[in-house]
Formats: structure tokens, C-alpha cells, sequence
């Protein structure tokens, strides 16, 4: 099937499964979380053939190794992923939603409701867990999908397509559309009046190509360079734990700690760096860093290590921890440890990031984290959808005017007059 064939058929089938009651929907979602759970076996045996096919490509250097570890998928991980799509069924209806009610005039009445966006082209790299999670989004929002993985995890996603859609039989299976050839992505790049919104999940390169190659809105981020800003009235232990967690729970994460800011009076710095070479990471500094305790300097404080490495820059207080973010950050997931209310609320009043923390690590800028199940991605752009994106990323809003054969005509001639009540 061609691209624009796909992804209008996709449209067409995300119209009739936005109009199934909100039961079909969470049935089919149940069936899906199953298939996954009964069909174990059937999808570790081609997800191992991607594997044996990834480290061979590892081995020649036409692949890296984390890119060959996003690959691996275990009886573990599909079961996590059943029980965020079991979450995503219980959630409340998000097709319909009455969001505000207006009294135009006696008799006329005027409500916004949510509705699915239509049609999402995703362009996804190595992680075929994401499958799962875009199918669940998309069924439980009413959204048609076109998915095109990477060839490294082809084995894995089509074998996760094929179970999904015998799970979702009687649903129409084009309304997740699989494509492979990476000629197809280009063709759907061009397709702004069948496609309504593209989610680009990968590397910086790819993203931004995406980004300047479409007239579809793209929902994403090219960068992910979080910080953290340990304040001078930091606690020694809980700094500690949140920026080693920050940085080594998974390095490749786009939620992973790429700089770290210290408070130049923060007295426990040497062990805090201390505990990051421990943990294997591999430090660059500032100047002051530089001098004080031996770093290799930074060639740049804007850099996604997506690695086992981290920047230390030294400042003298929050004000200059908030101008370093906005300077050199990407908006992504920004972090201040603290016990000072003061600096906490001011850095959580003006840090501009999708997400923003205090005492948290950035690693919990998730989706299925932060309760929605599953995510379509993260966002740092300020139009639409902001931070990990779930079910409500997917929705756009309706107006729908009830009237008793009202006509413009009486309010231009001032005979009838409007009241613009809101209604609960």
C-alpha cells in the first residue's frame, strides 16, 4: 500500500473507532494487554534476531551500542508494557469531554469538547517497546497512527504489529499502518493534508531533519540537556543520590542528567564528584571546575552526552543556575536540589523547561511515570503539548452550537441581544 493510501485509510478508521463507545475501546485495550502477555514467546524470538543482527553491527562500528541496547525487550519489560496499557484502559474517557458550556443567547447554546487530532505519523528508532505504547495512546484517543520503526528493530515490530492487530480483530487493522521502506518516510513527510501531526522519536540528526523536511506540525525534542542545580543548602546524601540516579540510571535517556550545576558554596562538591567517577562517569568543567578539582575543560556547555559523562559548571546562586539553563538548555527536564523554600520557589516559578523539579530526579520525566500509562514522546515545543505527552497530548477540542433556528440577522439589527453566560 502506498503512503498517502495508508495514512487516508488510517483517518477513515480512526473516525468509525473515535464513534465506539467508550467500552470497545477499553475491551480492545484488555485484549491487546493479553496478546502481548500470551504471545512472549513469539516476540523474544524475533526480537533476539534484531539483537544477534545489532551486535553484529556493533561489532563493526555501523552501530552503537546503545542504540543495539534500546533494542532488547523481556518477558519483564512486556509485561510492564500490559500493565501500562491495563492503566491506559482505566482511564476516563477522553473522547467527548465537555470543557466549557456558553449561553450565547436564550435557547442558544454553545459547548468545547475534546476530539482525537486524526491522523499521527511516528518515526520511531531502535526501541520496539514503543510500538505497544503509540498503539494503546492512539486506540484509547480515537487517533488513526502511521508507524515507521527503524530497520534495526524490523523483526521485533512487525511481529509486535501482527499480535496487536489479531488482538484488536474486529477493529479495522489500518488504522495502525506499519510502513518500512525508508523511501516511504520522505512521501509522508509531504503529506500535511491526510497527516495531522508528526512525532519524531530518535537521535537529535533525525528529528531535526524532520523537523526541516514537513509542513506537519512536529511534536518532539532535537535535544534532551537536562540539568541539575544543587543549591549551597542542598542535603550532602540526598544530592548525592538524586544526581548519581540523574545521571547513570540510563544515560541514553533523553531525561538523563547532561550538566550539573553546584552552588560555588556548596561544601560537599569534591564528594559529589567523587561519587559520579564511582558510578563511571566521565566529568568536563568550567574554569572554576577546572582549576578546583583537575576536569578535563568543557568544549561546550550545551552538549547531550547520551553517555556515561557529565559537565560541571560551578555557580554563584540560583539567578545564575536559572541564566545557565536558559542559556544552554533545550527546555527539557531541569532539576533544584534544595531544603532552602526560597530558592526551590523561585527556581520552579521561573526555570521555562517542559518539566521542572525539586528533590526529584530528572529521570522521572516519563509518561508511564507520571501515571498516563505509556507516552507518544516528550515535548519541549510551547504549542500544543508540553513535557511527556499521553492520551490529552493526542486530543484537540469541537464546538458544537445548538440553537431553535437562530439567525445573525436580529443581533446586527440590535433586536436581539447576547448573554454570554457560562454554563457549569
Amino acid at each position: 500500500m502506498n503512503p498517502r493510501e495508508a495514512a487516508r485509510q488510517a483517518r477513515q478508521a480512526s473516525r468509525e473507532v473515535a464513534s465506539l463507545p467508550t467500552a470497545a475501546r477499553v475491551s480492545a485495550l484488555h485484549r491487546m494487554a493479553t496478546a502481548l502477555e500470551q504471545g512472549v514467546d513469539r516476540i523474544l524470538e524475533a526480537n533476539a534476531r534484531d539483537c544477534a543482527a545489532a551486535q553484529l553491527a556493533v561489532e563493526s562500528g555501523a552501530l552503537a551500542q546503545t542504540s543495539a541496547d534500546r533494542l532488547i525487550l523481556s518477558a519483564s519489560k512486556l509485561q510492564t508494557l500490559s500493565k501500562g496499557i491495563r492503566a491506559i484502559a482505566d482511564m476516563d474517557e477522553p473522547i467527548g469531554k465537555v470543557l466549557k458550556r456558553v449561553e450565547l443567547a436564550e435557547g442558544l447554546n454553545l459547548r468545547q469538547e475534546s476530539a482525537p487530532l486524526g491522523v499521527v505519523l511516528i518515526i520511531f528508532e531502535s526501541r520496539p517497546d514503543v510500538l505497544p505504547q503509540l498503539i494503546s495512546l492512539a486506540l484509547r484517543s480515537g487517533n488513526g497512527l502511521v508507524l515507521k520503526g527503524g530497520k534495526e528493530a524490523l523483526h521485533s515490530n512487525r511481529v509486535l504489529h501482527e499480535v496487536i492487530v489479531e488482538a484488536l480483530s474486529p477493529l479495522p487493522a489500518a488504522l495502525f499502518a506499519l510502513v518500512e521502506s525508508r523511501e516511504d518516510v520522505a512521501a509522508l513527510l509531504d503529506l500535511d493534508d491526510v497527516i495531522d501531526l508528526v512525532v519524531p522519536r530518535g537521535s537529535n540528526a533525525m528529528v531535526k531533519h524532520i523537523q526541516e523536511n514537513t509542513r506537519i506540525p512536529v511534536l518532539g525534542h532535537a535535544d534532551g540537556i537536562c540539568h541539575v542545580f544543587v543549591d549551597k543548602a542542598a542535603d550532602p546524601a540526598l544530592a548525592e543520590a538524586l544526581v548519581v540516579d540523574a545521571k547513570t540510571d540510563y544515560p541514553a535517556a533523553c531525561n538523563a542528567m547532561e550538566t550539573l550545576l553546584v552552588h560555588r558554596d556548596y561544601p560537599h562538591t569534591e564528594a559529589l564528584l567523587q561519587a559520579l567517577q564511582s558510578a563511571g562517569v566521565r566529568l568536563w568543567g568550567c574554569p572554576v571546575a577546572v582549576g578546583a578539582w583537575g576536569l578535563s575543560p568543557a568544549e561546550s556547555y550545551s552538549v547531550e552526552y547520551g553517555d556515561l559523562a557529565a559537565t560541571i559548571c560551578v555557580v554563584e546562586g540560583v539567578e545564575e543556575a536559572i541564566a545557565h539553563i536558559h542559556r544552554y538548555g533545550s527546555g527539557h527536564t531541569d532539576c533544584i536540589v534544595t531544603t532552602d523554600d526560597q530558592a526551590s520557589t523561585a527556581f520552579l516559578a521561573r526555570v521555562d523547561s517542559a518539566c521542572i523539579f525539586h528533590n526529584a530526579s530528572t529521570r522521572f520525566a516519563d509518561g508511564f511515570r507520571f501515571g498516563f500509562g505509556a507516552e507518544v514522546g516528550i515535548s519541549t515545543s510551547r504549542i500544543h503539548a508540553r513535557g511527556p505527552v499521553g492520551v490529552d497530548g493526542l486530543m484537540t477540542t469541537r464546538w458544537k452550537l445548538v440553537g431553535e433556528g437562530h439567525t445573525v440577522a436580529p443581533f446586527s439589527r440590535g433586536d436581539a441581544q447576547f448573554t454570554h453566560r457560562i454554563l457549569e
